[in-house]
């Protein structure tokens, strides 16, 4: 989390008691609902579920060129599954786009609050893949939205 809001000194503008609560706030609302319920209890499963169904030598070579993608469901899955992901992907592209526009300091209070749910995802997803390198096992549960074979 940046440092900046509590910092004090020659050019700093320090922010006001509404916006350090906000500031806060903010950054546990996005650890919550971005970090441990849309990351670590959904996407982070799918990812590392998805990304152990690739096999090299058996995979076609688009998906293990696109695994990012093909990891994320954004192709080769189900119908449900390309929606949700497509959505979700369309819907945090529009809002970077309208945070973007927020003044200081509400754009960097969002800003923290991004960083602390993309950091709780970052680590969601590779204690999920480590986990399941050690094991050998895919996440347990975790349906990887294949589309059904013809």
């Amino acid at each position: 989390i940046a440092l900046e809001p509590f910092m004090t000194g020659e050019g700093v503008v320090p922010l006001t008691n509404v916006q350090l609560a906000a500031y806060i706030l903010t950054c546990l609302w996005f650890a919550y609902v971005e970090g441990y319920k849309g990351f670590q209890l959904k996407f982070s499963p799918l990812v590392v579920s998805r990304s152990f169904t690739l096999q090299p030598s058996l995979s076609t070579i688009h998906h293990v060129v696109l695994a990012p993608f093909y990891s994320m469901g954004l192709f080769h899955a189900t119908r449900k599954r390309m929606i949700v992901s497509w959505s979700v992907s369309i819907g945090v592209t529009a809002i970077v786009a309208a945070v973007k526009r927020f003044p200081y300091p509400w754009r960097n209070i969002v800003d923290a609050g991004v960083v602390v749910g993309l950091t709780w995802g970052t680590v969601s997803i590779l204690g999920g893949y480590i986990i399941s390198l050690v094991t050998g096992i895919a996440p347990i549960g975790v349906d990887p939205s294949l589309p059904e074979k013809n």
